[in-house]
């Protein structure tokens, strides 16, 4: 059995976990993101150092937010993340002994889609992971589809809405603007209205701190029956179907997974996610239709991925 490590590094926490050859999570540590790179590098050092104290490790693997170079050394950009143009790999092995790969983090999370689940037996695989942002992986026949360049899908700045809200990226009206938990915290702000005059737990939360709202509130707050929650809820889902039909208008998948920390709350929006998908899908009366499933590896599926790519690299 070879044990990995796989680190998700999204805009909001770091999440590690060492994993078996099957997939099995053996130990976890967490993190909130850092700001700054130094800090951010700190903190990915520490996270394996306490991990490897119980646990033979032989390889790292990092799930990274952000455009990485085609040979995956790089992280070039990162909206949520402080790295520009930076050796993220190498540093890391040169710091801590250890081999260390780095992906996309959907890449990775599509990448566990086909390794840990229902991936395996489709042709055309899209994962789209909704966290603070949007980030998207492609597989095709069994491989991951990167681009020319190392970046494709960029999906989540896919402009929906002409002018709209402004995009960390530099961009406005991007897909995540409106359908991540950035979005669904702005969305339910918005509808409050001037004061909070509207909504009873989101108005009461805003009250006690006003900087204290998550997409993860939001989500407990529609699930209790807050009115203002479950429109923010009901607006994220027919963004949700609106950028979906695009992706299939474009890649024509026979499967969709959404993974990601908001798509753990899908049981709220999907089936209406479903239905506005069905009526933006171009020719949807004549054609067959994506099946549009949550995953089943929760939001473990970016750290398995980044993992098991590991696994890969070491055993090759």
């Amino acid at each position: 059995m070879t044990l990995t490590i796989g680190i998700d590094i999204g805009g909001t926490s770091v999440r590690a976990g060492v994993v078996t050859d099957d997939g099995t999570v053996v130990d976890t540590a967490r993190a909130e993101t850092p700001r700054s790179a130094a800090a951010l590098e700190r903190c990915l050092d520490r996270v394996v150092q306490e991990l490897c104290v119980e646990h033979d490790v032989k390889a790292v693997g990092l799930a990274v937010a952000g455009f990485l170079d085609p040979a995956r050394q790089q992280v070039a950009f990162a909206p949520h993340l402080p790295w520009r143009d930076a050796a993220v790999p190498a540093e890391m092995t040169r710091r801590i002994g250890l081999p260390v790969i780095m992906e996309h983090d959907a890449n990775s999370a599509a990448w566990a889609e086909f390794v840990h689940g229902p991936a395996r037996q489709s042709k055309v695989t899209c994962v789209v992971a909704l966290g603070t942002g949007i980030g998207a992986g492609l597989l095709i026949d069994g491989q991951l589809y990167r681009g020319a360049y190392g970046v494709a899908p960029e999906l989540g700045h896919l402009q929906v809405v002409p002018d709209g809200r402004p995009c960390d990226c530099g961009k406005r009206g991007c897909w995540e603007r409106y359908c991540s938990g950035t979005a669904l915290v702005e969305t339910a702000i918005d509808l409050m209205g001037p004061k909070g005059s509207r909504g009873v737990l989101l108005a009461r939360e805003l009250a006690d701190d006003p900087g204290s709202l998550t997409g993860r509130k939001v989500a407990a707050a529609a699930e209790a029956g807050d009115p203002v929650a479950q429109e923010a809820v009901g607006e994220l889902a027919r963004w949700l179907g609106v950028g979906l039909a695009m992706v299939s208008d474009v890649f024509d998948p026979d499967l969709i997974v959404l993974s990601g920390g908001v798509g753990a709350s899908s049981r709220l929006f999907l089936d209406d996610a479903r239905d506005q998908y069905a009526q933006q899908l171009t020719g949807g009366k004549y054609r067959r239709k994506a099946r549009i499933r949550a995953t089943e590896l929760g939001e473990r599926a970016g750290m398995l991925g980044a993992a098991a790519l590991a696994r890969d690299a070491v055993r090759a």
